[in-house]
């Protein structure tokens, strides 16, 4: 069963449950994954992989979201859009930890023979097929420089 498969199977039984937060999320996520498909000159069937592109965009906009709530003083609107984000999450592949991020970064380094700050770009490029979903690109780029800005 597909990635898509499973989350318009998750719908129909959120609708069922009468769970509105899940089934509004689901909802928006499915949504957001058809405009992916049809945006482009023709349209085309996302892979798993690029679903989980699209979910990582999604959980990123709700932290986002909430975190903008969150200063703004609506604190109802951020918990609705923590709860959605918890919610995207569940279709996210297991997140990695500092200490995966780590060895993941050493064994990239290793392979590509990357040194000092030009080297990020090859070792990016080492890590991304790796790391995509699993955790934020941010938290990857600071991690690498930190890494490569060490070794040199």
């Amino acid at each position: 069963m597909s990635l898509k498969d499973k989350l318009k199977a998750d719908l129909t039984e959120s609708i069922r449950s009468r769970d509105e937060l899940k089934s509004s999320t689901i909802r928006m996520i499915l949504t957001s994954i058809t405009n992916e498909e049809v945006s482009g000159k023709e349209a085309r069937t996302l892979t798993d992989a690029e679903i989980i592109t699209v979910l990582s965009r999604e959980a990123k906009k709700r932290r986002e979201a909430a975190e903008a709530f969150e200063q703004g003083g609506a604190k109802d609107r951020a918990e609705r859009e923590r709860a959605e984000g918890e919610v995207v999450a569940l279709y996210l592949p297991a997140q990695l930890s500092e200490t995966d991020l780590a060895n993941l970064i050493k064994e990239a380094i290793a392979s590509t023979g990357a040194s000092g700050p030009q080297g990020m770009g090859q070792v990016m490029k080492f890590l991304q097929p790796k790391v995509a979903g699993r955790i934020d690109g941010a938290r990857v780029s600071a991690a690498v420089k930190e890494a490569l800005a060490v070794q040199s």
